[in-house]
């Protein structure tokens, strides 16, 4: 299977509320996100995107339309971590991303391959499907989840 894949970068905040270590501290890292596609390469002369999967310039822009742009410089926040979300809630237009679980880089890359795959699914009738999503926190850590 051929597949092509965009990395992409974002800074965020969060915190594990009942995580043993100092990662129950509210805390931030530059996320890395890679996106692997797969689909049908255009044989199509004359079409910009001739010899291509995807172009990676799309790529980039549905993934900050849809998600990268929502998480960049925000505080990722568990929606039952009340004590956070009313510090995040008392300042003024702080940009604060709620989700249903608590924020690990697991849950955020199953979160952000939830979102992404129907971004991509069949975009332009090309058979075009996301793989994968990998999600580092930190240059050594990170998690992958694929279709």
């Amino acid at each position: 299977m051929l597949t092509i894949t965009r990395k992409m970068e974002f800074d965020a905040g969060h915190r594990i509320p009942d995580h043993k270590s100092q990662c129950r501290n509210m805390h931030g890292h530059r996320y890395t996100l890679l996106i692997t596609l797969t689909g049908d390469v255009v044989q199509q002369e004359g079409e910009s995107d001739n010899g291509m999967i995807m172009d990676f310039g799309d790529i980039k822009a549905l993934a900050n339309q849809h998600l990268v742009k929502l998480w960049d410089h925000a505080f990722i926040v568990y929606a039952h971590d009340t004590v956070v979300r009313d510090f995040l809630d008392s300042m003024p237009n702080h940009k604060t991303v709620v989700i249903d679980r608590v924020p690990t880089v697991e849950n955020l890359a199953k979160i952000a391959f939830d979102i992404l795959k129907e971004v991509y699914h069949g975009r332009y009738g090309r058979h075009l499907s996301l793989a994968k999503v990998t999600l580092y926190e930190t240059p050594n850590c990170w998690a992958e989840i694929d279709g």
